[in-house]
């Protein structure tokens, strides 16, 4: 660590003063507050403006990663970059997830601004939670390091899994036990009532669809969180350029998504690309942990995880690029089944807004697309 580095325990260090976290916090928290002022418009998100604040919001973290270089080193830099590449990759991911769930609660385009911002704000505040306690893990010895390694091993073993079993951009939000155990025990009505995510109907307290999307997004926030805190662990061990990372990686997503929502089904091997990404960040705490055992154990420099993980995006890009192409060639129509940008008002065949589904209450675990949901709140990868 250089010599500006500030301790916050006996083992744990950080290039940030409180100051530096201060200004960053605030910062952070304006930027929310106008997203939350935009999504309180009546308008429909223009795609031009949409264009503008993705612009805006990539530009961010280029200025924040010029400024880490120039006061406190380019190995700062490089692990803030290498950080939030994986981290935008996996929010990517995520967004695509939160298409799934608009479109299976059927809700409607002009309230779709607030639903992800929903999911954006508890994306945040639960990574928040899980930085402090993966950096407390990580003071209470290295074994953590290996923990987190086992814990990204696994989780791209399982999308791997889903990829290959076919039943990656499926969605099915009857089996969900956040929502099963939300219509347990509040009432919840058959259609949307505005923006509001609560009703009073015969004197009792009702929850509209609207809540019950958000609790399915907030839901899948938790299992995000479990993935992408680790792996921005593997690249850096200083909690300030993790945060900084995945906060930087979370905003803008609510415009992103407008631009994406009809280019996301395209990427049709993204999840392959993201599960290598996953596996290798795990291999690399792994030998980062073995490292402090045996020394002689070789470790992976951060700035060649950087030019693996690029690589690997780059190669996905491309192949899902020429696969969409020889489909066309052939007269197929690439991810004609699953979503597109004019599909967020329409829920799928047997789906009602209020996340009941009248055509198999018999079989709650099957999707009506014939197989399992992709992922869902808590058993997602």
């Amino acid at each position: 660590m250089s010599a500006g580095t500030f301790s916050y325990a006996a083992d744990l260090r950080s290039i940030a003063s409180p100051t530096l976290w201060g200004v960053t916090v605030a910062g952070l928290a304006l930027l929310l507050l106008l997203d939350l002022m935009l999504t309180r418009r009546k308008r429909e998100e223009r795609m031009r403006e949409a264009v503008g604040w993705s612009v805006f919001y990539l530009l961010l973290p280029v200025l924040f990663c010029v400024y880490l270089w120039a006061g406190h080193g380019n190995v700062a830099a490089v692990e803030f970059l290498t950080g939030f590449v994986v981290e935008k990759s996996l929010s990517v991911d995520n967004l695509f997830v939160f298409m799934l769930l608009l479109t299976a609660f059927a809700v409607p385009k002009d309230l779709a601004r607030q639903v992800l911002l929903y999911g954006i704000v508890g994306a945040l505040v639960l990574r928040v939670i899980f930085i402090f306690l993966g950096a407390a893990a990580l003071q209470s010895g290295t074994w953590a390091f290996l923990l987190f390694g086992g814990i990204l091993i696994v989780t791209a073993g399982k999308i791997l899994k889903d990829v290959l079993g076919g039943h990656e951009q499926e969605v099915d939000i009857s089996p969900m036990r956040t929502v099963r155990l939300v219509r347990r025990f509040v009432p919840v009505t058959d259609d949307y009532r505005g923006s509001r995510l609560t009703v009073r109907e015969n004197g009792r307290l009702a929850l509209t669809p609207l809540a019950l999307a958000a609790v399915a997004i907030l839901g899948t926030d938790i299992v995000f969180a479990v993935d992408s805190v680790p792996a921005v662990y593997g690249v850096t061990d200083d909690p300030f350029l993790v945060f900084a990372t995945n906060a930087f990686a979370l905003l803008g997503l609510r415009a992103l998504y407008f631009v994406l929502q009809g280019v996301l089904t395209k990427l049709r091997h993204l999840n392959h690309g993201l599960s290598v990404i996953l596996a290798f960040i795990g291999i690399k705490l792994i030998l980062h942990w073995a490292h402090g055992v045996w020394p002689g154990v070789p470790e992976i420099p951060t700035l060649a995880s950087l030019g693996v993980i690029v690589g690997v995006l780059t190669l996905v890009t491309i192949t899902s690029l020429l696969a969409n192409r020889r489909d066309s060639l052939r007269g197929d129509s690439p991810g004609a089944d699953s979503l597109g940008a004019d599909s967020l008002s329409e829920g799928p065949s047997g789906t009602d807004p209020s996340g009941a589904d009248s055509s198999r209450a018999d079989s709650p675990d099957e999707d009506d697309r014939g197989g399992p949901a992709r992922r869902t709140a808590d058993e997602s990868r």
